[in-house]
């Protein structure tokens, strides 16, 4: 019998090569894959690049094992790029890692995969997949301050089936030495971007621009509101703020000011302090189900609002069109629509869903 065949999902950092390099220890036949998901020469930087492109088949070839490039860009920008600009457009804030991962990344490497007859694909990411009554679900990976399944809730039963997650049971820590032990000092020394993989250089305020070229006609200038309805001042635009944001609002009131509220019918954006964004109710929409196939109302979860805070206690109650009501025991803060809500059972992910507010 021969070996099994895996493919890689390489980007050229160092969690995905790693990922290779321990797979072909392990005995496996090795694969890498790497998504062409940005014109070349747009981004310079960033896993979109064609820098990393590169990179990602130098070292399959270090490694000796075959590389293939998929270009997948009109998929990328018709999925993700657009719900990323629709969703600025539409007052909300997106996460475009929830949108790529199963409508973009797993559908297309797994269909490349299939193609060259590998059995599973493997990824980078920090995190840990479990099966228990026959359904798949992802758990958080041991290194919870490198821990990714907040953005894996939608990906479907038979995408989690066919993947591994070789990292998740490692810390970052152990990754990088790691890398220094097999030789490859030069992937420890690469920075790491936390942005958005297609604007590097964090300015998502400067893409919708260049993206929408216009905007400024579409989108005219607002006002600023207290959360008493008083007009504070003059706003560049609904698309170009956040719930939450206290950062770049271009208004001094003498006091740290957070973004409350956005309102696109009235194109006005309320001010308030920071304790007015804290909230015990959520509403959720457009739930996936992972560990369990449903769920009607429960009360021993905790749940995740963004990326980087921790989950919260909170009971669930299902109410009319398809929507879910998340009380909080204590108070969340900057409830931002569009965002996701992930639900943690213990460790394990049950399910998530989109903010409606």
């Amino acid at each position: 019998m021969g070996k099994q065949k895996i493919a890689v999902a390489m980007s050229g950092g160092i969690d995905s090569s790693i990922t290779a390099l321990l797979l072909q220890e392990q005995g496996f036949d090795i694969v890498g894959i790497t998504l062409q998901l940005w014109d070349s020469g747009e981004i310079q930087t960033g896993c979109c690049s064609s820098k990393s492109v590169d990179e990602a088949r130098k070292f399959a070839e270090k490694i000796g094992v075959p590389h293939y490039v998929v270009d997948v860009k009109d998929e990328f920008k018709a999925c993700v790029v657009r719900n990323f600009v629709d969703e600025y457009m539409n007052a909300r804030t997106p996460n475009p890692c929830v949108v790529c991962n199963p409508n973009v990344k797993w559908k297309c490497i797994l269909q490349k995969a299939e193609e060259l007859g590998c059995e599973k694909i493997a990824t980078g990411h920090y995190a840990q997949i479990s099966c228990e009554n026959g359904r798949y679900f992802v758990t958080r990976g041991v290194d919870l301050t490198k821990d990714q399944s907040y953005v894996m809730w939608k990906l479907s039963q038979e995408q989690l089936s066919k993947t591994l997650f070789p990292l998740g049971k490692y810390k970052k820590s152990e990754i990088k030495e790691m890398a220094q032990k097999y030789g490859f000092v030069e992937l420890v020394q690469k920075s790491e971007s936390q942005e958005i993989c297609f604007i590097p250089d964090d300015d998502y305020r400067g893409f919708l621009r260049s993206y929408v070229k216009d905007i400024d006609s579409v989108v005219k200038k607002g006002i600023f509101i207290s959360t008493e309805g008083k007009k504070l001042g003059e706003h560049a635009g609904f698309p170009f703020y956040t719930i939450g944001q206290r950062k770049g609002l271009g208004i001094a009131l003498g006091v740290p000011a957070y973004v409350q509220s956005i309102d696109k019918e009235k194109n006005t954006i309320t001010i308030g302090y920071r304790d007015d964004l804290l909230t015990n109710e959520v509403i959720v929409s457009n739930l996936h189900f992972s560990k369990h196939e449903s769920f009607e109302s429960v009360s021993n979860l905790s749940v995740k609002i963004r990326y980087n805070t921790q989950s919260a206690p909170c009971s669930v109650e299902k109410m009319n069109d398809g929507l879910y009501k998340l009380t909080f025991s204590t108070p969340v803060w900057a409830v931002t629509p569009g965002q996701s809500a992930v639900f943690y059972e213990g460790e394990d992910v049950v399910a998530g869903g989109i903010i409606e507010k």
